[in-house]
């Protein structure tokens, strides 16, 4: 098991290729409210191993492509945004996914990784699913890569019971109050 500076180290020297870098979920949420939701704290507290995780990767690098308009819709978002986002709906371990051609054109990517090892909120997971910008960020599906428990920006369905079932009771409050405020 890494210790907490050895990964937290790691994770601090990783970078990619033209500018791209994990979005900030909790800064996303932050900026567009119920147009962006994230998995809430209490909730990351029982990830672990073995879990699929959703992260985006974008480059401000790249602006929208020539033949877009200055502004699209977003489905994930459900509003505008300056830029499209590619996104994979499942895993590719979970789901077959027929070879895609799509032609890199800078735009930020949401993927699945599998949680491989955790210290605090860093975290390390193998990347699951055939990136379509590989040429240009240089991440490809089976890759390692690090990243902090605010760039997660979903946890897959498949975890819901498991979670929920490994948490202890003053924490299923908790989260009983989130859902709660969720709905109001």
């Amino acid at each position: 098991m890494n210790s907490p500076e050895s990964l937290e180290s790691r994770f601090l020297k990783q970078t990619f290729p033209n500018g791209y870098q994990f979005v900030d979920g909790v800064a996303m949420h932050a900026e567009n409210g119920d147009r962006f939701l994230i998995p809430p704290d209490i909730i990351k507290k029982y990830i672990t191993s073995d879990q699929f995780v959703e992260l985006r990767l974008d480059s401000p690098r790249f602006s929208v492509h020539e033949d877009s308009l200055e502004k699209c819709y977003c489905e994930s978002c459900e509003g505008e945004a300056s830029k499209p986002i590619l996104r994979h709906e499942n895993p590719a371990s979970l789901v077959s996914i027929p070879p895609q051609n799509v032609p890199s054109r800078g735009w930020g990517e949401d993927f699945w990784v599998r949680i491989t090892d955790r210290v605090g909120q860093h975290f390390v997971g193998q990347v699951d699913n055939p990136l379509y910008e590989a040429r240009l960020h240089g991440i490809k599906q089976g890759d390692e890569v690090l990243f902090h428990a605010d760039h997660m920006l979903a946890i897959h369905d498949i975890h819901r019971q498991e979670l929920v079932l490994s948490m202890e009771a003053e924490d299923l409050k908790k989260l009983a109050e989130w859902l709660g405020s969720q709905q109001q």
